[in-house]
């Protein structure tokens, strides 16, 4: 039997889920717009585990929303991450963020290729294009977005928090935009149960978040 706590801390999504040999059994998460991973993620893994009569050392591994996204996001969920792994002596495994919120997308029905962008400030983004069949043919780059950018990949459609900064700009496109698909730590499920099968696991000692670009003081 193997459970498997997700934690989404990459964006102002504030995302836990609970998986049983990788299916997910249950999540709770806020969609406020606001960075509260520092207020309310650690009672949100109390209350998974409270709601489902369930203790915390039942669990065969922790994953974690890799990055990129918000450097403090991402430090917050590393650290309570890593917390569990250390005091349950369990494995800590890594989801790359944009793949995870590609895997959000399938799992509402979105189907043909997909940009999926977040925000990086100004009229940058953390963006990363994935085909139907959830190949990824641009790899996640931190991008200036301008009038062209990714045109090569027509057509596709962006999601994620990055997709406001494009609407205007590429209304002319052969693009469509989506506003249905939150990112969710159900998203690390699939994925995290296949990296679990193969002992794919990151060194608990040595792990950092893939922030991309260096910290910047405001995020």
């Amino acid at each position: 039997m193997s459970y498997i706590l997700h934690i989404e801390s990459a964006t102002k999504s504030c995302s836990v889920a609970l998986s049983k040999n990788g299916k997910c059994i249950d999540v709770i998460e806020e969609h406020s717009g606001q960075y509260i991973h520092g207020e309310k993620l650690a009672t949100f893994i109390s209350h998974i585990f409270e709601r489902n009569m369930l203790e915390i050392n039942v669990l065969s591994a922790v994953s974690i929303s890799a990055g990129p996204g918000s450097y403090t996001g991402l430090r917050i969920g590393v650290s309570i991450a890593k917390g569990i792994c250390y005091a349950l002596s369990i494995p800590l495994i890594e989801i790359d963020t944009l793949q995870a919120y590609e895997r959000c997308a399938r799992l509402i029905g979105v189907e043909n290729r997909l940009c999926v962008m977040i925000d990086a400030r100004r009229m940058e983004v953390y963006a990363a294009i994935f085909t139907n069949e959830g190949n990824c043919i641009k790899e996640t780059g931190a991008d200036i977005l301008n009038d062209n950018s990714f045109l090569d990949y027509e057509p596709f459609i962006c999601i994620g928090d990055g997709v406001e900064k494009v609407k205007e700009l590429w209304n002319e496109r052969n693009v469509d935009f989506s506003k249905e698909v939150f990112l969710s730590a159900i998203g690390q499920v699939q994925l995290a149960f296949q990296k679990y099968l193969t002992n794919d696991f990151v060194d608990l000692a040595y792990y950092e978040p893939n922030y991309i670009k260096e910290f910047y003081s405001g995020t």
